[in-house]
């Protein structure tokens, strides 16, 4: 039974005008392409985004086992970034299911994103379609001021870049010349950091590599121009930030194809139904997210989407915002209320039960007048910044999806969480005077295990 006839006997739900229209979008693309389209699209808003990672790889495998096997795949792609190590599987996973594989690229494959476009067939590049270079950033845990962990982003280009620079610009060749700017270094960076940093630095070539020659690839490239790509992307583009469009993907030598009128603007309306529902046009003012007179506010997001024509996942949670307000270390108080009965009344004449009672209501009242002051004192504080994080963050079957089918006997069912995430945090630089909450890191990072030495058992690699 094909998922279509599936649907059939499906229960039926709800569905918003908005996901109509993306449906109908997805599917007019499948026509012009001939193909079986699934977008992966995530959320860029300033301080609520999301990254490529782990967690969404099982809900598109579930895409796959309900759609196909066929003979092409689009992959309509979104995203700023995320882990150096889910590009591959994503790939390699959908080639399991199509002989052919391309990528739609409408506005931003960045990073993980344009690590994703290297393992297609063809990367279909709208007008505002934009690759970028994959130098990967190493996300590390030291113990900073007082022994207390912090977490810090590494460029890993930057540390191979500063000994390129000795050694070309400098003209330090000789090894004894450079072990002095080398020691520098070092004392900056544990050496356990510059062994990952190494790693990194050929991971990230090995695996670019890997994607530009996977196998049932339509299309063979020879040895100079392999080289040559991914040396231009993973170093000798030098700005991470650097955008990328169709024209110099094309001089790069990737595979790159321009969508007709009709096709490209069915892939700008679908990115603008992605942007509204993600509302990346409405960046988090940590300012004025929290509202006046509140000291706390919580806002549902939803910060990635991956639907096909079967089926609907998102990526959502719940926005917290706190304010966050200078206060003393020991504020320390007192309240003392005394019950002052009428003179011909004796408190000891009094039932023991009704002194005991009201010796509770004392100690009640108590405790809630201490709270109140305690909680006035606090807000007479000086607000020093602010901090959020996104909570619950998981992908999600939704129901608000035509022709929604059930998925088949061990994947996921209903709205239950596919893979809890840990509690996303907004990022620091996201989002000036907005702060994470200590001990947590990026809206796709993961807290990493410490040892008793302070070094973090996995350090993870980014793109982003």
């Amino acid at each position: 039974m094909s998922w279509r006839d599936q649907s059939m006997a499906a229960p039926q739900h709800p569905v918003s005008d908005e996901s109509r229209e993306r449906y109908t979008l997805i599917s007019a693309i499948e026509t012009q392409r001939r193909s079986t389209v699934i977008a992966y699209f995530l959320s860029d808003r300033s301080g609520a985004n999301a990254q490529i990672a782990e967690d969404a790889v099982r809900p598109i495998y579930d895409h796959l086992r309900t759609v196909a096997p066929v003979h092409k795949i689009d992959l309509f792609l979104h995203s700023v970034g995320g882990l150096t190590d889910v590009p591959w599987r994503i790939v390699t996973m959908i080639r399991e299911f199509a002989e052919e594989f391309a990528v739609l690229i409408p506005y931003k494959a960045l990073s993980a994103a344009t690590m994703i476009a290297l393992g297609a067939d063809e990367i279909v590049m709208g007008r505002k379609g934009e690759l970028s270079p994959i130098d990967p950033q190493l996300s590390i845990q030291r113990n900073g001021e007082g022994g207390i962990p912090k977490q810090e982003q590494l460029a890993v280009e930057d540390i191979m870049s500063y000994v390129r620079f000795l050694r070309d610009k400098v003209g330090l060749s000789d090894q004894s010349a450079l072990a002095v700017p080398v020691s520098a270094l070092a004392t900056k960076l544990e050496p356990w950091i510059l062994g990952q940093i190494n790693r990194a630095h050929s991971h990230i070539r090995s695996v670019a590599r890997k994607l530009l020659t996977s196998p049932g690839k339509q299309r063979t490239l020879d040895e100079p121009r392999i080289q040559a790509i991914v040396d231009m992307l993973a170093e000798k583009t030098y700005q991470h930030g650097h955008a990328i469009g169709r024209k110099e993907a094309k001089e790069i030598g990737l595979n790159v194809v321009e969508p007709s009128s009709p096709l490209e603007d069915l892939m700008w309306r679908l990115f603008e139904s992605y942007e509204a529902l993600c509302k990346i046009r409405q960046p988090v003012d940590p300012r004025s997210f929290v509202p006046a007179g509140k000291e706390e506010y919580a806002e549902h997001v939803v910060t990635g989407c991956i639907e096909s024509v079967a089926l609907a996942h998102r990526l959502e949670g719940e926005l917290l915002g706190r304010t966050r307000r200078q206060i003393p270390p020991q504020l320390n108080f007192n309240l003392n209320f005394n019950l002052q009965f009428p003179a011909n009344v004796q408190q000891h004449e009094l039932p023991a039960a009704l002194q005991q009672s009201i010796q509770q209501a004392l100690q009640q009242l108590q405790q809630q007048a201490h709270a109140l002051v305690q909680q006035e004192l606090n807000r007479q504080m000086p607000i020093i910044g602010f901090e959020g994080w996104i909570q619950g963050a998981a992908w999600r079957r939704s129901d608000d999806w035509p022709d929604s089918v059930p998925v088949a006997t061990g994947s996921m069912s209903g709205s239950a969480p596919l893979c809890q995430i840990e509690p996303a945090t907004i990022e620091p630089a996201a989002v000036n005077g907005w702060t994470p909450r200590s001990g947590q890191s990026g809206a796709a990072d993961e807290s990493h295990n410490v040892s008793p030495a302070g070094h973090p058992r996995d350090p993870r690699v980014y793109l982003d």
